[in-house]
């Protein structure tokens, strides 16, 4: 019976973590050490205005993102709390990376400022866009709306609801393409996302991982210290050369939730941690109890949780 640590993708929009900052030394100062790896200043990081640019905004939210996701995992581990086990969605596979020990925290922050000098797309180029597909559980072998739609790719997948009626995925891919095939099916079943202009783990995305490939093939991976489940497909990724894929795999193929969770559940958690807002509470059907940590009262109910199941809490710290 253990511990799992999960961490969401995702780059949004809205800084979190504000009154954890506020209220924790520790935070500031890993914000501080942060912004001598990144040259923003912590006030960039945490809440002021993301730039302009695609690639460049894209760079700073997962700066963002990334920072609050490693400051919730030091502050447990601060009030005595270790992952037995340890997976992300996205951005959140990465940062899972480094705090498995599978490279140096500033290594993982390096790469996410030289993901800030990808070209922008050009005037001229097809717009692209996200959306979610709700369809109803249960009809593993029916045809997806989206299947064989010129411009449409699966992204993702996260699940079954908690009522059991539906299940959630992810597309992405242009965004003509996307409002189409919304307005081809019942209301509701498929919702473009707005102010989602990178068609994110699919094909799409293709120029970007060109253009880091020869960066993150230079980057130095180690084996994780701490089992570390993949995002891509079932299973703990154990090499360097597990972890340094699905860096360079994670741009353009499609993620799963439920790889993650499934995975979890099969070594022996019982409690799971997210990290941060990025996993949308109370949506979705975890195989085992999870507590959201965002707020400076989530990490006493983490805690007080770790102890009424009599969880183990135990595992290495990532450098």
């Amino acid at each position: 019976m253990s511990l799992g640590y999960l961490f969401g993708g995702g780059v949004g929009n809205e800084p979190h973590g504000i009154e954890l900052y506020e209220t924790s030394p520790l935070m500031r100062r890993l914000y501080e050490q942060i912004s001598g790896w990144t040259g923003l200043t912590p006030e960039q990081i945490l809440r002021d205005e993301l730039p302009e640019g695609q690639e460049r905004r894209q760079s700073v939210g997962s700066i963002r993102e990334a920072a609050l996701a490693m400051a919730v995992h030091d502050l447990l581990a601060d009030a005595g709390l270790r992952p037995a086990v340890i997976g992300g969605l996205s951005l959140g596979a990465m940062t899972a990376g480094a705090l498995a020990g599978a490279l140096d925290r500033q290594e993982l922050f390096a790469m996410l400022t030289r993901a800030g000098r990808v070209p922008d797309p050009k005037p001229d180029d097809v717009a692209q866009g996200m959306a979610l597909a709700f369809v109803p559980a249960g009809g593993a072998d029916a045809a997806r709306p989206w299947e064989a739609v010129a411009g449409v790719h699966p992204a993702g997948d996260f699940g079954p609801t908690v009522d059991g009626s539906q299940r959630i995925h992810m597309l992405a891919g242009h965004q003509a393409a996307l409002e189409e095939l919304a307005a081809a099916v019942p209301a509701g079943a498929i919702v473009p996302l707005p102010g989602r202009t990178i068609a994110v783990h699919s094909p799409l995305r293709t120029p970007y991982r060109d253009f880091m490939a020869p960066y993150i093939a230079s980057m130095p991976f180690t084996a994780p210290s701490v089992p570390l489940l993949s995002c891509l497909e079932r299973g703990v990724m154990k090499t360097e050369d597990d972890v340094r894929s699905m860096f360079l795999r994670n741009a353009t193929e499609p993620i799963s939730l439920v790889h993650l969770y499934e995975g979890m559940r099969d070594c022996g958690v019982r409690l799971g941690l997210v990290m941060g807002p990025s996993i949308p509470e109370g949506l979705l059907d975890f195989p085992f109890p999870v507590v959201h940590v965002v707020r400076p009262e989530h990490i006493e109910l983490a805690v007080s949780t770790v102890y009424e199941l009599g969880l183990d809490f135990f595992g290495t710290q990532g450098r």
